[in-house]
């Protein structure tokens, strides 16, 4: 199966106050795991990533996908196309808060290829990575990574996904906490 990106600017950020139904998204990979009072489950999809967090009956779901992957709208906090940089800000009953700021960044070709290198090297020792096959044109397919840094009372999330044919970087950074 050829696993092909959407384009960079066809991008879509959006946070859920509820599960999504697992059939929504093709995992590329997953990973779950407990943290004292949380859960978490997170997927690499064709479009970017699923992140699904669970504390105390409040679920959030973080998603980056393309634009014409079908969502609903029931419980959608939040959604931004990808473009450029920016940050937003959700607080939840019980204490909680979400945080996050991602950004698409166009780099140069040297660049491109150098970061994305180091992704791959980072994504083999820690983490959830996944290399996708190349699109054809290119003999390197586009990569994601995504790294989890836990704490008791949260956790934070970086992903990174690259864009071969558009010489572009998705970068994302989340902070999911109890106060």
């Amino acid at each position: 199966m050829l696993s092909l990106r959407p384009k960079a600017g066809e991008l879509v950020f959006q946070l859920f106050g509820r599960s999504l139904h697992p059939e929504l998204f093709e995992p590329c990979g997953s990973r779950s795991f407990d943290r004292g009072g949380y859960a978490v489950t997170m997927a690499i999809t064709r479009g970017g990533h699923v992140v699904t967090w669970r504390h105390g009956g409040l679920t959030l779901t973080e998603v980056a996908t393309g634009v014409g992957q079908p969502l609903p709208q029931r419980r959608r906090l939040l959604s931004h196309r990808i473009g450029g940089e920016r940050s937003d800000r959700v607080s939840c009953r019980g204490g909680v808060s979400y945080q996050t700021c991602f950004q698409l960044e166009s780099i140069a070709s040297e660049l491109f290829w150098s970061f994305q290198e180091e992704l791959v090297a980072a994504g083999s020792r820690r983490g959830l990575f996944h290399r996708f096959e190349s699109g054809g044109r290119l003999s390197l397919g586009a990569v994601s990574w995504i790294d989890v840094e836990t704490r008791p009372r949260g956790m934070f999330v970086q992903t990174f996904h690259t864009f071969p044919d558009d010489l572009a970087i998705v970068k994302s950074q989340s902070l999911f906490e109890v106060s």
